[in-house]
């Protein structure tokens, strides 16, 4: 066995086409993004709210707090 093997040519393999969305779920998917978004500035919008009004209590609660200190004296 002294020649040398031969090595097998084959045509390079052909891609497989790749398949774009249809333009039905393409149009689903952006008007569930949609509804997504409008859903998610209703919560950022009620959290923001909230997030300012337990601040404003915060602050009242540490103001009275600090009240009470100054009125006990050390």
């Amino acid at each position: 066995m002294t020649a040398p093997r031969r090595r097998l040519v084959r045509p390079p393999a052909h891609p497989t086409p790749t398949r774009s969305p249809q333009p039905q779920a393409l149009q689903r998917a952006r008007a569930r993004l949609a509804q997504a978004r409008n859903a998610l500035a209703r919560w950022m919008s009620r959290l923001k709210r909230a997030f300012h009004a337990v601040d404003k209590q915060q602050r009242a609660v540490a103001r009275l707090e600090r009240q009470i200190r100054t009125l006990e004296g050390p």
